[in-house]
This record gives C-alpha cells, sequence and structure tokens, in this order.
C-alpha cells in the first residue's frame, strides 16, 4: 500500500471521531440533553478504538 492511500485511510478512520466529539461538545455547551451527550461518548470511544486499530495496521503494513 502507498503512504498516500494509507494516509487517506487514516484521515478516513479519524474525521468521524473529530465529528462526534465536536457534536459532543457542542451540544454540552448548549445544555443539550445529558443522553444524547452520553450516546456522544459512547460512540466517541468505539469510533476511537476503530480508528486506533486502523492505525497500529497501517503501521504495521508499513514497516
Amino acid at each position: 500500500m502507498s503512504y498516500v492511500a494509507t494516509n487517506i485511510l487514516m484521515l478516513i478512520a479519524l474525521l468521524p471521531v473529530a465529528f462526534v466529539l465536536c457534536w459532543g461538545l457542542f451540544n454540552m455547551m448548549r445544555d443539550g440533553s445529558p443522553n444524547l451527550s452520553q450516546t456522544l461518548m459512547r460512540w466517541r470511544v468505539g469510533l476511537q478504538f476503530v480508528a486506533v486499530v486502523i492505525i497500529m495496521t497501517v503501521m504495521w503494513v508499513r514497516a
């Protein structure tokens, strides 16, 4: 795999994490639903796990 392809793959893995994090922060700043904040936190943790697995796989393939 080329460096460009793996960089794009890592970016695709990180964008949803950043989106859910910003959505959760926005919800918290405007005193949104605590249940939504909890759900977003759970989604963020799951997406972070997937992103870390993808990043570690890319590092293993590059080595």
